[in-house]
């Protein structure tokens, strides 16, 4: 029997890392597969009439041993991977995806849900519990389980073709970048270009035996020629290739796509008995529905746009007065925004860093967490770990009990990928009277310590590191009685308020005098330092915003109507950018065509959630400016009613027990430089 499918013995029940194999994962996989089958079966079979603690309540504590297994391979597959993890991935994904199909398509476990929930006025159940019902209801009934067979089938069928038409979208917009290249042999025109970019230019060139510099469209070959080439002609073409993907009336074109695909998205969610896609799909948003959705983005739009309009106007000047542009055109926003900020702002990464030594920053997290919710941390060296970098800790309150084991992982190696991000390797829940404890972790890529030198970390990282911090505050101050509603398993526009509103630490004067020393003389960072980190985070944010609006607004356009009417894409588009268009229009290009993030990705119905959970940080945290940034009161609200809660509530009745009323975007628009306090 696997080590893996056995309840461990270690000290906290952690991982035995030591101790698992990779030949144990597919075997436990399997086992733990067949084990919540088992107990799924029992749920199913039971002779009683379906009660909460008899089916929904057995639902939720069924498959723990599955999740264990499941949590540690796929932390290993992201932090510590080899050819062999990636194989047993590849064998181990398609028997999960079946395993999960085969429950929600369970009629007979179905009827039993449902039996539950018809009668859930009669229950007397709490918040939590009601939550989990509706949500366990809603896991079937999402997907279809109400139908009629002939309806099943129908949904088979449009998901089926959803998904081809999804992939054939990515494929073409893959096609059109990878088709596209600015061969240059002129020397001069390379002007104004960084040596890295110029270098890889002449690489690809070389391998493809050509003389001079090749350019594409993809990101670091195209945003650093936009950005500095100093050839205004050579940024247009670039630009207009860019923006012309799918749109070329050729074999990659995606038009026909894009209206099959919204079509069939409306199509779908008419049969599931929704209004339109984006009802079906913000049913389970903090946003709720596509009217609130666009009165909070057209709201947004009417704040940022003058101070857009301003930057706008002073970004045109400057381009006219240093090299005559008559007008601005949208290849030149880029390259004119550069030299501005570069004239307007003077400051280096590299006078930063030595204010910011890992270590230090990572004390100064457990500083503030400790000011503000009697938090501990003491690192142990006698919880296994699964790789000689990781740190572990024990978490624990003012009471000095444990609250969390925290894992620690910093450094870039081979089988880690890139980016950052938090996890957990055992999840918070209460089962037989015991608080069981969560096993959380961060992972990051920052530059390892040398012989001379520690590990010192950009403004940037710095940010990086609060943000996955948050998260894990999140996951460690959890309280819930059910594992699938606690720490961070709440709707994605509300799960980055406790990432982002804990980098507003990283802003405050009074948090960094607690972590910023230079690491060699100790002096604590200067004041005209953080005032330009302040200044330059908020340059043209007024363009940034209206650009994420505009994309919103588009999304929105597609999914929270019917587009059966709709017959050119370009039209269509042109109507809905008409509210943020500041550029004059480009006739060759189309954003839909290519605008991966909606018709291949899975944010259709959902690009407004990234300023929705800005504005809630935003809102959260002037709270806290009001009170202190270190009041105990406010920040015992945040951990009662959002970092301890999870899921267990809607969002918004969760956020409105902290603050008090509904976000407002103002503090967002304030802290951007869009909105000037009176």
């Amino acid at each position: 029997m696997s080590i893996l499918t056995q309840k461990f013995t270690t000290q906290h029940d952690t991982a035995p890392f030591s101790q698992i194999k990779n030949e144990d994962f597919l075997p436990a996989f399997k086992d733990g597969i067949a084990t919540a089958k088992k107990e799924i079966d029992e749920i199913i079979a039971n002779p009683e009439a379906p009660t909460f603690e008899n089916t929904i309540e057995a639902m939720d504590f069924s498959g723990s041993t599955l999740d264990r297994i499941s949590s540690i391979f796929f932390n290993l597959h992201s932090a510590e991977t080899n050819d062999e993890i990636q194989k047993i991935a590849q064998e181990v994904s398609p028997l999960l995806s079946e395993f999960g199909n085969d429950i929600r398509l369970n009629a007979d476990l179905f009827q039993r849900v449902k039996t539950v929930y018809d009668n859930k006025e009669n229950l007397n159940l709490n918040a939590e519990q009601t939550t989990l019902l509706d949500k366990k209801y809603k896991s079937f009934s999402r997907n279809g389980a109400n139908l009629s067979e002939e309806k099943k089938n129908q949904l088979r069928e449009i998901d089926k073709e959803l998904s081809k038409l999804s992939l054939e979208f990515g494929e073409n917009v893959l096609s059109e970048t990878q088709n596209f290249q600015l061969h240059i042999t002129d020397e001069k025109d390379l002007s104004g270009l960084p040596e890295g970019t110029i270098e890889a230019a002449k690489e690809l060139a070389k391998s493809q035996e050509k003389e001079g510099w090749i350019f594409t469209l993809d990101y670091p070959s195209y945003v650093p020629f936009l950005t500095y080439a100093d050839n205004r002609e050579l940024r247009k073409k670039m630009a207009i290739a860019f923006g012309s993907k799918g749109f070329q009336k050729n074999e990659f074109d995606n038009e026909e796509i894009v209206l099959k695909i919204a079509r069939l998205r409306f199509e779908r969610a008419k049969l599931l008995g929704y209004a339109s896609h984006a009802h079906f799909v913000l049913e389970e948003r903090m946003a709720e529905s596509p009217e609130k959705v666009t009165t909070f983005l057209n709201e947004l739009l009417e704040k940022a746009k003058p101070a857009a309009e301003k930057e706008f106007e002073q970004l045109r000047k400057f381009a006219k007065d240093l090299d005559g542009i008559e007008e601005l055109e949208k290849w030149d926003g880029a390259y004119y925004s550069e030299k501005l900020k570069q004239q307007l702002f003077n400051l280096d990464d590299e006078k930063l860093k030595p204010y910011f030594k890992l270590e230090n920053v990572l004390n100064g997290a457990f500083t503030v967490a400790s000011r503000l919710y009697g938090l501990t941390f003491v690192e142990i060296n006698s919880i296994e770990k699964y790789h000689q970098d990781v740190k572990t800790y024990e978490v624990k309150n003012i009471s000095g009990e444990l609250v969390s084991i925290f894992y620690a992982d910093f450094f870039p190696r081979k089988g880690k990928r890139n980016g950052a991000w938090m996890t957990s390797f055992k999840s918070q829940y209460v089962l037989g009277g015991i608080n069981e404890r969560p096993h959380i972790s961060i992972v990051c890529n920052f530059t390892k310590p040398t012989e001379t030198k520690p590990s010192l970390l950009t403004f940037n990282e710095v940010t990086t590191l609060f943000h996955e911090f948050g998260h894990a505050l999140h996951g460690m101050l959890a309280d819930t009685i059910y594992p699938s509603l606690s720490g961070t398993s709440v709707f994605w526009d509300f799960v980055e308020l406790p990432s982002q509103i804990f980098e507003n630490w990283c802003y405050e004067p009074e948090a960094l005098a607690l972590f910023a020393h230079h690491y060699q003389t100790g002096e604590l960072i200067p004041t005209e330092y953080i005032q330009k980190i302040k200044e330059s985070a908020s340059f043209q944010e007024g363009l940034a915003t209206m650009r994420q609006l505009s994309f919103g607004l588009l999304d929105m356009g597609w999914h929270g109507q019917d587009p059966t009417e709709i017959k050119s894409v370009k039209d269509f588009e042109t109507a809905q950018f008409e509210s943020t268009k500041l550029y004059p229009d480009v006739k060759e290009n189309a954003m839909s065509t290519s605008f991966s993030h909606i018709f291949q990705g899975g944010y259709s119905s959902g690009y407004y959630s990234y300023k929705w959970a800005e504005v809630l940080d935003a809102d959260a945290f002037e709270f806290f400016q009001e009170k202190g940034i270190f009041d105990a009161e406010v920040a015992k609200r945040f951990q009662e009613n959002v970092l301890s809660k999870g899921g267990t509530e809607h969002p918004m009745i969760l956020y409105k027990r902290f603050r008090g009323s509904e976000p407002k975007p103002d503090a967002l628009l304030k802290r951007a430089g869009l909105l000037k306090t009176s």
